[in-house]
């Protein structure tokens, strides 16, 4: 079994926590959860949800700081919230590059695994270069979050280069990377950029495997 720290997102299930009963400030949420110092913890993760369901200009504006702080675990939020800020991701635009600078500048696997799964949850096709060059990338957490985000970043139908990029990932060494990729395959190897089937699967199955 390959390495599996950080291999985890999502919020379905989780218990309530203090930070369902805050009034909603974004400074309030952000410091609630930085408390968290567990990636994956309840508490953590229910300020992000609020923060997105905020889905406004200012909560963005925050999240972008957030992604040029100099401390991992701020970057690492930073790229959390920007993934599924908003019901209809009205900052997509704006958020791509904010990712891809961090894509193509950031060390830390930590910060990269976040920045893929932001990706995979936008479904945006301008994300792929950004998600096949991190397909390469020498820790295993970083490629298991491209596994996850190349189905959805390929288009419909799926791109060439981010096809390949997903057919060696099934190759990989590292076990869990090699399974997720050949979900990807699959379910498709590449739903639509919008959202929908086969996409819609995958993040649904994709949800159901990752979700504690």
């Amino acid at each position: 079994m390959g390495e599996s720290e950080g291999r985890q997102h999502g919020v379905e299930g989780r218990p309530s926590d203090p930070a369902a009963d805050i009034d909603g400030r974004v400074d309030e949420l952000v410091r609630i959860a930085l408390s968290d110092t567990d990636p994956d913890g309840p508490v953590r993760w229910q300020a992000i949800t609020a923060l997105q369901k905020r889905g406004d200009l200012e909560t963005f504006t925050l999240a972008r700081r957030l992604c040029a702080s100099e401390a991992t675990a701020e970057r690492v939020l930073g790229a959390d919230i920007l993934g599924e800020l908003g019901r209809d991701r009205p900052f997509t635009d704006r958020t791509l590059p904010v990712l891809r600078h961090l894509a193509a500048s950031e060390t830390d696997p930590r910060v990269l695994y976040s920045v893929l799964l932001a990706f995979g949850h936008l479904r945006d096709r301008r994300a792929l270069p950004s998600v096949i060059r991190l397909s390469e990338n020498v820790h295993p957490t970083v490629r298991y979050g491209a596994a996850y985000a190349l189905p959805h970043v390929m288009g419909d139908p799926p791109d060439p280069a981010g096809m390949a990029a997903l057919h060696r990932l099934t190759g990989d060494p590292d076990e869990d990377v090699a399974d997720w990729a050949s979900l990807g395959l699959a379910l498709g190897g590449g739903g639509s950029a919008s959202g929908t089937v086969p996409g819609g699967e995958c993040d649904d199955i994709g949800g159901q495997i990752l979700d504690p």
